[in-house]
């Protein structure tokens, strides 16, 4: 049975981002679970922090091969894949007895976290209204802040009471609901016309674009992933107490979910402007990261707030402003959100750390600041309206 193509869009653009929020846990849940899980796998931060790279890293360097398989499989069962290896991975997790059993299984749960954008590209061209896509990019986009947020709000409440395998086993029952939510995202098959498109040869601006952009979410994702990476010892070395870095951390995550929201319904009214919103909440990111450099508690509390929110809010945006250029293509589309996204956050942990170490947090923060001032200028080089793939070259975009 086909599903409609432009109806009850809003229980599958859900169901997705359910999907991706499990799909991006396992990196996350290891980083917030990783004070506890050192003493029980007699290990220390740094090969934690290798392997909560190694998921990125599969994410990434994956993603090529993810995007392929996404765009044969069905949009429920990639989702459902992907959310299924999540799930089992971390259940794996919580019953690990040595640090060398987490390597494979994130490498495993990041490869599968690859299958999600690429999906959720050919969804949103399926089954969202042109009026909405910004912001059902933007639900998915989301996944991201509840990513951090669920393993949070785990580490309040289960870890102390209860222990880590505690709560990395009650992840991964979590990352199990939208397995039984991913047939709401049935898609219906490409018409012969879309098709014929889709295979079609890639206009060179629009690929020189592409590439720009990914580069862009890179050096933006690379500043601010590093931030959320060692948020609690900036925090520290800003005078900001232990517990009040801990709620602003977990703020700071509903914020980030709240502005990609809001920022997605805003694109919808102005699709036209979303590369220059991107550029801008770039922008904003960078001088958030400048402002936590300063070193001040007060500095550090306005440079996180706006560093989590505009910094780490044009995800769905990216996406949307993709998904318009190659309106074919949504498995290309993702990717480069992808690609981008998780190269940064592959590279931010153990680049900051050791510049952190030789030169200081201060000079460190600067210089994520400066990639991402670099982002936000890659990004504002590609505002000017370029030609949609597939168009004829006298077809420019209005």
């Amino acid at each position: 049975m086909t599903a409609p193509a432009r109806t009850g869009h809003w229980p599958a653009i859900v169901a997705a981002a359910a999907a991706a929020t499990a799909a991006v846990m396992p990196g996350f849940t290891v980083g917030a679970l990783a004070p506890s899980m050192e003493d029980a796998l007699h290990t220390n931060r740094a090969t934690l922090g290798l392997a909560m790279s190694a998921f990125y890293a599969a994410s990434a360097l994956g993603s090529p091969a993810a995007k392929r398989l996404a765009a044969r499989l069905p949009v429920p069962a990639a989702l459902s894949a992907a959310a299924a290896v999540a799930a089992l991975s971390m259940l794996a997790l919580s019953r690990a007895g040595h640090v060398a059993v987490l390597f494979p299984v994130l490498a495993a749960a990041g490869l599968a976290n690859g299958l999600v954008q690429p999906a959720a590209g050919r969804l949103i061209a399926a089954r969202a209204p042109d009026r909405r896509r910004s912001l059902a990019a933007g639900t998915i986009g989301a996944a991201l802040g509840a990513g951090t947020l669920v393993p949070g709000l785990l580490v309040a409440l289960v870890v102390h009471p209860c222990g880590w395998r505690a709560a990395m086993a009650i992840a991964g029952l979590l990352a199990l609901v939208p397995v039984a939510l991913a047939p709401l995202t049935r898609t219906p098959a490409a018409g012969p016309r879309r098709t014929a498109a889709a295979s079609a040869p890639m206009p060179r601006a629009v690929r020189r674009t592409l590439v720009l952009w990914a580069v862009a979410a890179a050096l933006s994702a690379t500043g601010n992933n590093a931030v959320a990476s060692y948020f609690v010892q900036l925090g520290a070395h800003s005078g900001v107490p232990d517990g009040l870095t801990g709620d602003l951390l977990a703020m700071s995550a509903v914020i980030a979910i709240a502005v990609r929201l809001a920022a997605g319904a805003l694109a919808d009214r102005a699709p036209r402007g979303d590369r220059t919103v991107i550029a801008v909440m770039m922008l904003s990111g960078a001088a958030g990261l400048a402002l936590i450099a300063a070193g001040s508690p007060v500095t550090f509390l306005a440079g996180a707030v706006l560093a989590f929110s505009a910094g780490w809010g044009w995800t769905g945006l990216l996406l949307s402003a993709a998904l318009r250029l190659l309106p074919d293509r949504a498995e290309n589309a993702g990717h480069t959100v992808q690609v981008g996204v998780y190269t940064g956050a592959t590279i931010a942990p153990f680049t900051f750390g050791a510049l952190s170490a030789s030169l200081g947090f201060a000079a460190a923060a600067l210089l994520a600041a400066a990639a991402a001032l670099t982002a936000a200028s890659l990004m504002a080089a590609t505002t000017r309206p370029s030609l949609r793939c597939g168009e004829s070259p006298s077809l420019r975009a209005a």
